[in-house]
């Protein structure tokens, strides 16, 4: 199966989401065909939580697990920490008070 490149998936999401007038902001731009994606969902009440993509060995199943969450600063600095370890990281952040990312969807979960 062909794999969609970070560039085309990031935009992807960033399409579905304004479908559905929930705001979202590409942060930060990584490697067109290759890099990582972290989303970032901020709630806008001081917390926020950062997302990565997560791969199981053992299935082969890939989902979104929470690689931080609590105090908008503590999510931001391990999103920079993230950053010193791959220069090709793409950052999204969503912000939506009720919490609503769509990474369960159809489509963003597998």
């Amino acid at each position: 199966m062909a794999r969609l490149t970070a560039e085309f998936w990031v935009q992807a999401y960033l399409a579905r989401l304004r479908v559905m007038d929930i705001p979202g902001f590409l942060v930060m731009h990584g490697d067109n065909t290759a890099g990582a994606v972290l989303i970032k969902m901020n709630t806008l009440d001081g917390n926020a939580s950062v997302y990565q993509r997560s791969f199981d060995l053992m299935t082969g199943a890939r989902q979104w697990v929470v690689l931080c969450d609590g105090p908008e600063s503590d999510v931001d600095q391990a999103i920079v920490k993230q950053q010193s370890f791959d220069p090709d990281l793409w950052v999204v952040e969503v912000e939506d008070r009720q919490g609503r990312h769509l990474l369960d969807e159809p489509g963003l979960s597998d």
